[in-house]
């Protein structure tokens, strides 16, 4: 019974090793001592005088100090913790590795009797190097102390006492002991075994100087709690004491109880279905910068959690002999899988893996979340399943398939050459059947998301659908085997048909022709250059360079998408243009009508539309704002970055009146939302008063909480632009060029007194006599001419006298001026702007769109180190769900779905590259034509083409009448 230790003082240390702690050459750390409660500093005295006499800690004259937290333990009393974070911040760390507790557990399998051991006090059984014992210095507010023993807290302490027991144990396979730090477990089939096992494990305890705590250890059972679970020789199970603890948890009110909650339900993940998914809403609320709102789905997954641990089923041990079944799945939010094995009567769960997805996972389409699950699955579970052959089964029939792909590219590459190393067979089987794994996400992904479902797609929908982007190819090389090709080619209409005229050897009469489809009558008129070879139907064509006879393959409708895109987008083809895109296509391939197809594949190519922007672009007509008077609009919008001048300003708030055409521009050191509220306010409202209307675009600044507060509170209605379209404030946009360019031919050449001439250009500017107007915004604004060197020089102009009389006599003529002044200037503003509108309107063209369609975005990009040359700036396809005027509409954006306004000119109608099955366009249709105001078919308002006509060696066929 010396192995046990029933107190503190009857612990020994251990001399196989000793803990150091290397902090290089940094400087000693010195920290004041927390201010402990009264009722915690007697505690305090005592522990310190209980450890001193025991020989755990010893007084000190270290150069470094940490203070002390006292944490209450479980059986009420109190335990010092020592704050050792910047001490181990400047520590080398310990890469020694720690045992992960799932492999500990598999090591159990088969096993019937169990021992668990714990050491008492095992950290400080292990004694402190005499060089680190300094460094662990630590005061309480009276007197310096230093361990003599490894303490809690410090980082490398964990990898030092698990060198300590893998030393001990050295001699003693995992398949009689498995060690987790100072918790032991001795396991065998039966009880002799079991004895012998334990009679081992404590002769190296006791040779190695170890003390056990006997209060915690639990000898020869067929259940124990081992490292928070319940294993037996059924298997795992969660600790009763834990899931209590967990069904009896209250609904967390902040966020630090809510990470409380999910640290202990993390820790049995393994036994929850889902658990990522299900814990989704409650991790986002412990997002940074994310508000605590308890809302009714975080109360849901809270009790759904409760429940799953209250009800968790026992986790079997894995069996190497067995093969194993993985089960993956995927939703909108997280990946699950189920790994479990073939029982004597049913199967049997191994564990449950479950892991949330990234934003930018979320927005991959269904195929490839699915794809993610089967890789993050298998590198999860690794350890089981790499060199044995498993099932895997899955409940998205289009994942067996890309698990086969020919020519994968990219992300999806990268992921099947990491499932190459494993050996597995995939199995599909219906949804309802998939229950163990998380069935949540089996809507169909659109389309146009990713090629890979596009493609799947199009095969469900038959002999007209396309196949996957083959890239990585050569010319040179088939994508389908001449077994396949022959068996498309008897299964299409057309080619069938001549399949047997050939095969029978006579042509039939064109009266037996002449019902049939256009491309059957092509073919037949070609007879005399149609060949079989290898069971495949060729043509012979004459090239016209003047070369030899090349054989073209005769494609049958299914295969003419996959060809399209070998000859259009392929590695090596790249994305060019109809006429080289016909010529690559005519040296291998040939069918009726594959000019025209060409045409339509080359139109409706994503990746050339995303960089060459859409053929059918938008110009929408003009829209005016009118405004009657002074002060009703105000535009406003920053310009700069300049060089900083002297002042410290770098930028300048311009604002203009829409009405009178008055200027104010004010030098400003940044673009901030408070700077540019304060000068608006200070500078301009101030002087003229609050207009009826503020417009601007959409910078931060001008869409702060704190420009917005301030409108509300003056009563100014707040408006501003669509997103990427300054012509909608083109009014101080002009102004800023005028600005800017006036700017440039005062400043020096340092270019820092900028700020120093606004005035003078500002003066000079509402002196000037505006087109629109045919008035001075001087005029406009005040009622009269501000005088101007030349007025001083040569003498004002007569104008009509408003001087002199009284007041009220001054302010009536003045007002009368101000209406003439003004009626004048709507009038003319009036009939300007009808010109301008007219003149812009000339060239407004593009196709109707409404709510439903589906729509190119313009969206520039510049990122840093990019060149936007190479980079694509039209994104699709968004769909366009609500029209809010005649030329603004709300828009989904591709990917992540969000909403956003925007103007007509950034929206191009988008053509799918897969049927259509509105429209009805297939290969060998023409593109359907633009509605229309009218809902009449509309042509684009362009350049006459020239009549061509083709060349006689081009053309398909020729039919004598």
């Amino acid at each position: 019974m010396d192995i046990f230790a029933a107190r503190e003082e009857d612990c020994t240390r251990t001399g196989l090793v000793q803990h150091t702690i290397d902090t290089g050459a940094a400087a000693p750390i010195r920290l004041r001592p927390h201010r402990l409660p009264l009722a915690k500093r007697q505690a305090a005295e005592e522990l310190i005088k209980e450890m001193a006499a025991n020989g755990v800690i010893e007084p000190s004259d270290s150069p470094w100090a940490a203070p002390v937290v006292m944490v209450r333990k479980k059986t009420g009393g109190w335990r010092p913790c020592v704050d050792y974070r910047r001490l181990n911040a400047v520590t080398r760390k310990d890469s020694y590795p720690l045992p992960r507790i799932d492999d500990a557990l598999d090591y159990i399998a088969g096993s019937s009797w169990f021992s668990s051991l714990d050491l008492r006090s095992g950290y400080w059984q292990v004694e402190l190097a005499a060089e680190a014992r300094p460094k662990t210095a630590f005061t309480t507010g009276q007197g310096l102390w230093q361990f003599r023993v490894m303490p809690f807290g410090l980082c490398n302490a964990p990898a030092t006492f698990e060198r300590l027991m893998e030393r001990v144990l050295k001699d003693i396979p995992r398949a009689r002991c498995v060690v987790y730090l100072d918790d032991l477990l001795t396991h065998a089939k039966d009880f002799e075994q079991a004895v012998a096992n334990l009679r081992e494990v404590l002769t190296a305890i006791r040779g190695a100087g170890l003390k056990l705590n006997p209060a915690k250890c639990n000898l020869l059972a067929r259940q124990v709690k081992f490292l928070g679970h319940v294993v037996s020789e059924k298997g795992v199970a969660t600790d009763p004491e834990k899931v209590v603890a967990v069904g009896d948890w209250p609904p967390p009110s902040n966020v630090a109880e809510l990470r409380s909650f999910l640290g202990l339900a993390s820790y049995y993940r393994r036994f929850v279905k889902d658990f990522a998914t299900v814990a989704s809403p409650l991790h986002q609320l412990t997002n940074k910068g994310q508000r605590f709102g308890w809302t009714e789905d975080c109360a849901a997954a809270f009790e759904q959690l409760k429940t799953a641990f209250v009800s968790a089923p026992v986790l079997a041990y894995p069996d190497p002999s067995q093969p194993f079944l993985l089960d993956t799945d995927a939703s909108n939010v997280g990946v699950g899988a189920v790994l479990s094995q073939r029982g004597e009567a049913e199967e049997r769960m191994v564990a449950y893996y479950s892991c949330s997805l990234s934003r930018a996972e979320r927005n991959y389409c269904v195929t490839r979340r699915e794809l993610l699950a089967v890789v993050l699955a298998v590198r999860h579970f690794r350890p089981y399943l790499l060199g044995t052959k498993f099932l895997l089964r899955t409940d998205h029939a289009s994942l067996t398939w890309m698990l086969n792909f020919r020519q994968p590219e990219g992300q999806v590459a990268q992921w099947l050459e990491i499932l190459q190393e494993y050996d597995f067979e995939a199995q599909h089987r219906p949804g309802r059947q998939h229950a163990n794994a998380d069935p949540l996400s089996r809507r169909p992904c659109s389309a146009d998301e990713c090629r890979y479902c596009r493609h799947l797609e199009e095969l469900d929908r038959g002999p007209t659908s396309a196949a996957a982007e083959p890239e990585g190819e050569d010319e040179g090389q088939e994508p389908f085997t001449a077994a396949e090709l022959q068996q498309h080619q008897v299964s299409d209409p057309a080619l069938g048909m001549v399949r047997d005229w050939m095969e029978a050897g006579t042509r039939p009469d064109w009266s037996a022709v002449s019902s049939q489809g256009p491309e059957t009558k092509s073919l037949y008129s070609q007879w005399n250059n149609l060949e079989l070879h290898g069971g495949v139907i060729y043509r012979r064509w004459r090239a016209p360079d003047g070369g030899g006879d090349i054989l073209q393959l005769l494609v049958p409708r299914a295969l003419r998408p996959e060809v399209l895109r070998w000859v259009h987008g392929a590695a090596g083809t790249g994305h060019f243009g109809n006429g080289k895109t016909v010529r690559r296509l005519r040296r291998r391939f040939y069918w009726p009508g594959c000019r025209q197809d060409v045409e339509i594949h080359v139109h409706c190519c994503d990746d050339c539309t995303a960089q060459k922007g859409p053929s059918q672009r938008s110009h929408a007509p003009l829209q005016q704002y009118l405004v009657g008077a002074p002060m009703e609009r105000i535009g406003v919008d920053i310009l700069g970055p300049f060089p900083v001048t002297d002042a410290g300003n770098r930028y300048v708030l311009v604002a203009m009146d829409y009405f009178s055409k008055w200027p104010e521009a004010y030098a400003v050191p940044d673009q901030s939302a408070v700077t540019t509220a304060r000068t608006l306010v200070d500078e301009m409202f101030t002087r003229f008063g609050v207009p009826e209307e503020l417009h601007s675009d959409q910078r931060r600044n001008f869409e702060s909480q704190v420009l917005g507060e301030v409108c509300r509170r003056l009563g100014v209605r707040k408006t501003r632009t669509t997103p990427l379209h300054p012509q909608s404030d083109g009014l101080v946009e002009r102004f800023n060029r005028t600005l800017a360019t006036q700017l440039a031919i005062l400043t020096s050449q340092h270019q820092r007194d900028w700020d120093q001439h606004l005035p003078l250009v500002l003066w000079a500017y509402r002196t000037a006599v505006q087109e629109s107007s045919q008035c001075t915004p001087a005029a406009l604004m005040f009622g009269r001419e501000l005088r101007t060197p030349v007025d001083l020089v040569f003498g004002a102009p007569p104008e009509p006298e408003i001087a002199g009389g009284p007041e009220m006599d001054y302010f009536r003529r003045l007002r009368e001026r101000l209406h003439t002044v003004h009626q004048l200037a709507r009038r003319t503003l009036e009939g300007a702007g009808a010109r301008q509108k007219r003149a812009y309107d000339t060239r407004a063209h593009g196709p109707m769109l409404g709510a439903g369609d589906r729509v190119w975005v313009f969206c520039p990009q510049r990122k840093r180190g990019l060149t936007p040359k190479l980079m694509s700036h039209w994104q699709g396809p968004g769909e366009i769900l609500e029209q809010l005027s005649e030329v603004v509409f709300r828009v989904r954006m591709p990917g992540r779905g969000r909403r956003v306004v925007l103007h007509k000119d950034r929206l191009a109608p988008y053509h799918p590259l897969a049927p259509n099955p509105q429209t009805g366009v297939q290969p060998g249709d023409s593109l359907p034509p633009t509605p229309g105001p009218n809902g009449a078919a509309m042509d684009s308002q362009s350049r006459p083409k020239r009549t061509q006509r083709r060349p006689g060696h081009l053309l398909d066929y020729r039919v004598d009448s």
